[in-house]
């Protein structure tokens, strides 16, 4: 069986809302009301977060707490490439997405020779940069630092000097190189993109499946497709953004989306996506629990978390 190892990242500065470093003990209490033993199963390792910097105020309109960002993304790498070297497989916890970044980060740096693909799950592009970002929220631009651009074709904004600075010390933690190419990232059900996100993707012809085409073809179908488009990649990395799902049910999350995917359509995705055996890391996100009713998106994404876990168990 692979060598299962939890990693918890509760990290929320790169977050508009304040409340996903919460997610994870949601995820836990929803364990608990379902009888599950899931945690009791793998030993979790926690990776240092940096959320003090929200009480010191953000300096960075462009890229909100980045020095705390940078902070994160080199726990996270670290972590990450120590876990790889030693076989381990990451099945990761975390709060806003962009420790993804560190994730990516950090399974490069352990074995630089094989080529990754990426499979983002999520009701957004996370293409962002600081010279394009209409929030600033850093969880909006993880893809963008591991591929290595800042879009200035599609500026708008002029970030600080210093902004600039911790910008390109994030884009080369593991290396002064792109850690992913473009286009080995598929995209499923993201639909609330801004026009340098579409510049982007048209550039480097990104495939998104539509929550439609979900529908359409079916999950399967499309998680055979997803891992096609992406054959020539040795690795393969699987990240979930709860916001993925539809509104209606995903109102535990900071930026819910409608026309998102259902939570068995979700589940049957994940399940069926860790069946490849180039799968080598898989990650939830973006749980907000104060956002939230009776826990009830906690509940949804633990569901998701043990069919996909129990997924690669029972298909290594």
């Amino acid at each position: 069986m692979r060598d299962i190892k939890l990693v918890e990242v509760r990290s929320e500065i790169a977050a508009g809302t304040r409340g996903a470093s919460l997610g994870i003990d949601a995820l836990k209490i929803a364990s608990l009301d379902k009888l599950s033993d899931f945690f009791t199963r793998f030993d979790p390792i926690n990776v240092q977060d940096a959320n003090n910097y929200l009480w010191k105020g953000n300096r960075h309109p462009q890229a909100k707490y980045i020095e705390g960002v940078y902070q994160v993304l080199k726990n996270v790498h670290s972590t990450i490439e120590s876990l790889r070297l030693d076989k381990k497989f990451p099945i990761i916890l975390a709060g806003d997405h962009s420790t993804a970044a560190g994730t990516i980060m950090g399974i490069k740096a352990a074995h630089p020779e094989k080529r990754l693909g990426v499979i983002w799950i999520d009701a957004h592009a996370d293409l962002h940069t600081p010279y394009t970002t209409p929030s600033g929220n850093m969880h909006g631009m993880p893809l963008a630092m591991c591929i290595h651009t800042d879009n200035l074709d599609c500026q708008v904004n002029e970030p600080m000097e210093e902004t600039v600075q911790y910008w390109e010390k994030i884009k080369n933690i593991g290396g002064n190189f792109p850690k992913i190419k473009a286009e080995d990232i598929v995209f499923i059900s993201v639909r609330d993109t801004e026009e340098p996100e579409d510049y982007l993707m048209r550039q480097y012809g990104i495939k998104n499946f539509t929550t439609e085409e979900v529908r359409a073809l079916g999950v399967e179908k499309v998680a055979k497709s997803a891992l096609e488009l992406i054959k020539d990649c040795d690795q393969v990395y699987i990240s979930f953004d709860v916001d993925s799902l539809d509104s209606s049910i995903s109102v535990g999350t900071g930026t819910p989306v409608p026309n998102g995917l259902t939570v068995e359509e979700a589940l049957k995705l994940n399940a069926e996506l860790i069946k490849d055996k180039r799968v080598c890391c898989w990650e939830i996100v973006e749980v907000n629990p104060t956002l939230d009713t009776e826990n009830l998106m906690a509940e949804n994404a633990f569901d998701i978390l043990e069919a996909t876990t129990r997924s690669l168990v029972e298909n290594f």
